[in-house]
């Protein structure tokens, strides 16, 4: 029962501070994604019964409507529990807009998928997701923040922007208990500039680091003479030689991954940044095997006043775990939440339709164990529903909690388009190329 009304609690909350303009439209039209069987396009989703509104007043309540998207950050991160090991999987993706011509800041975004042009790239728009992991090996990660990447910003600058606004949402609600805010994070984001950016803030980070690497170590003691060191000796990634007996190593077994050896070295430091010390985790996995995988490298920052070696090797490898089931989340959005289907035109209308899919992927969370398992005669019944399997159960729920959505009110025909009015061709736009600015050498 307490599922069910805090199912309902988070719709009337959405609906009464989070939507501030056009919002029974909008709660309308996230219903209707929830509830209407797939879609090819998004004016499809105006013909679902809970849409009691005309197709055009879709789009209506994507162009017009207006939404708190800080006031729903702060909420959502109040829906986290309050103590214990949390790990927030953060991860980029793109929404491509390959024919949105007249679309402003589009930009050539790196993409996962073969479709683009040729070299997985793709003209369109790049969205930061940050997002709670409460289970490894799971398909649950909702997202706790989707924020486009502005063609002026970078990755990391608004994934910087993201956990830091988590920090502070979250310091209000943690002032009185124990818990640990642990931000994993993949190779975009291992290196000096977003754990430098970072290192004041009360989480740690865990980002994976590419394996050709090679960072410093601590330069030791002053001699007394000429300027002091800023780098030690070099810590290659692919020379052992260089390498140090490890502050903390650690062996197990995992059913997933086998025979796992763990192993730290702190106090380590890119040579662009020698104010920024982390630590460096090296996980080998399936050493049983005649030929291993390759190792994977995970930079770690401890929260500032922790020593590295407060978290164990162990917890932050299997913390690290939760990282994952941010992808198949994202992939959920796509292709059955069709968060990329619409072919908008303008950028914030493609933000304000993100954050409704993000509305819709919270209420399949929160609604994950109030609906019984009904697979159909080919699907295996599922333990644990995955978030699949919950959208195809819920309309049975959902038939028993009612809507804040008024009913539409008959306004009369529209005047249309003034007689004698000139219409103007929108402008198209060109597509934005990031580059990166390399400083001149010095003689």
């Amino acid at each position: 029962m307490q599922d069910f009304n805090n199912l309902i609690e988070f719709r009337q909350t959405v609906y009464d501070e989070v939507l501030t303009r056009s919002r029974d439209a909008q709660f309308e039209l996230v219903d209707a994604l929830l509830l209407s069987a797939p879609v090819h396009s998004f004016p499809e989703l105006s013909r679902s019964p809970v849409f009691r509104r005309q197709w055009y007043s879709a789009y209506t309540a994507i162009e017009d409507g207006r939404q708190d998207q800080k006031k729903l950050e702060r909420y959502l991160s109040q829906l986290l529990p309050k103590a214990g090991f949390l790990v927030f999987p953060l991860d980029t993706t793109a929404w491509p807009h390959p024919d949105a011509r007249t679309m402003l800041d589009r930009q050539f975004v790196y993409s996962g998928s073969n479709k683009g042009l040729g070299a997985s790239v793709v003209i369109g728009h790049p969205y930061s997701i940050l997002a709670w992991a409460p289970k490894r090996n799971s398909s649950w990660a909702p997202p706790l923040s989707v924020r486009r990447v502005p063609s002026e910003k970078t990755d990391i600058q608004v994934g910087v922007e993201q956990v830091k606004q988590l920090c502070r949402d979250r310091q209000a609600e943690t002032r009185r208990v124990e818990t640990f805010h642990l931000i994993a994070a993949d190779g975009k984001y291992g290196n000096h500039s977003f754990l430098g950016a970072l290192k004041d803030e009360p989480c740690g980070v865990l980002a994976r680091m590419r394996c050709d690497r090679v960072l410093c170590k601590a330069p030791g003691e002053y001699s007394g003479k000429g300027r002091p060191r800023k780098h030690g000796q070099p810590f290659a990634f692919k020379d052992p030689s260089t390498w140090d007996i490890p502050q903390a190593a650690e062996e197990l077994e995992d059913e997933k991954w086998g025979q796992v050896r763990l192993q730290r070295w702190d106090d380590l430091h890119a040579r662009q940044d020698a104010s920024t010390v982390f630590s460096v985790l090296l996980v080998e996995a399936h050493r049983e095997k005649e030929k291993p995988g390759n190792p994977l490298w995970l930079a770690y920052q401890p929260p500032p006043g922790q020593k590295p070696g407060a978290q164990a090797v162990v917890d932050l490898w299997r913390g690290y775990q939760h990282r994952w089931p941010v992808e198949p989340g994202t992939r959920f959005r796509k292709q059955s939440l069709v968060w990329t289907l619409p072919r908008f035109q303008d950028a914030d209308a493609c933000d304000r339709w993100t954050l409704l899919v993000t509305l819709a992927q919270w209420q399949l969370f929160l609604a994950r164990d109030l609906i019984a398992d009904r697979p159909l005669p080919w699907q295996q019944a599922q333990e644990n529903p995955t978030p699949e399997r919950v959208l195809q159960g819920l309309g049975g729920l959902f038939s028993q909690i009612p809507t804040p959505a008024r009913e539409p009110k008959a306004r009369g025909k529209s005047a249309g388009w003034p007689k004698g009015k000139a219409r103007a061709r929108k402008e198209r736009q060109k597509v934005v190329k990031k580059t990166t600015k390399k400083g001149k050498k010095k003689r």
